[in-house]
């Protein structure tokens, strides 16, 4: 009877910005979670983002499945740094005059 020794490394990279993505890909860890708790089977998503392999979309799920306490808290990080950022830049350019500015520019 064969021995199953074998472990696959975990197609998960944090890229130097702090976002976790799918090996090879820009396809965030963000976007297969929600895509999964939104009721996506692992081939909905693999067929929505053909350059997460199907065996990878797996993997991550399974990951996802046991480490859901970390994940969900490392989510909850991303939430929170997104509307920091967006807070910041909305100070900075007023999203009202961007639109004024490029209305402005279309009518030339």
């Amino acid at each position: 009877m064969p021995t199953f020794n074998v472990v696959d490394a975990m197609p998960l990279l944090t890229g130097k910005d702090g976002v976790v993505r799918v090996s090879g890909t820009r396809v965030t860890l963000d976007t297969i979670t929600a895509a999964f708790r939104d009721g996506a089977t692992p081939e909905e998503i693999a067929q929505q983002y053909p350059s997460v392999p199907l065996a990878d979309v797996y993997q991550v799920v399974g990951y996802f499945l046991r480490h859901s306490q970390e994940i969900d808290a490392y989510l909850h990080r991303r939430i929170r740094d997104s509307k920091a950022v967006r807070a910041q830049n909305e100070r900075r350019w007023d999203p009202d005059c961007v639109r004024d500015r490029l209305l402005a520019r279309r009518a030339k």
